[in-house]
């Protein structure tokens, strides 16, 4: 299974690992949809995802600005194929990603 969450007293983590594509997408929007009823801070671990589609990463940004609408905090951790292909689609800034040059 591609994605999982894990919801906590302070925040909720929504893991994702292997293949992340648009069949993932609607299991991901639920889970967002979720947290942002929750109010909760969200961390993104993406270190076991090999490829992620860019409906995902999408999702991904929408998740970063309500959360920052919402002065809720958005961390992640992210393996370097997730990164560069964050990156290379132009989803850099996104908030809470840790990107290397």
């Amino acid at each position: 299974m591609p994605l999982t969450f894990r919801q906590e007293d302070s925040r909720w983590l929504i893991r994702m690992e292997g293949q992340v594509a648009l069949t993932s997408a609607g299991e991901l929007k639920q889970m967002l949809l979720e947290w942002l009823a929750a109010r909760k801070d969200l961390e993104f671990d993406l270190q076991d995802v090999e490829e992620i589609d860019i409906p995902i990463m999408q999702l991904l940004w929408a998740a970063a600005r309500d959360a920052g609408r919402l002065g809720l905090t958005v961390a992640a951790r992210s393996s370097e194929s997730a990164s560069a292909a964050l990156r290379d689609a132009g989803f850099a800034q996104l908030p809470g990603f840790p990107f290397q040059e």
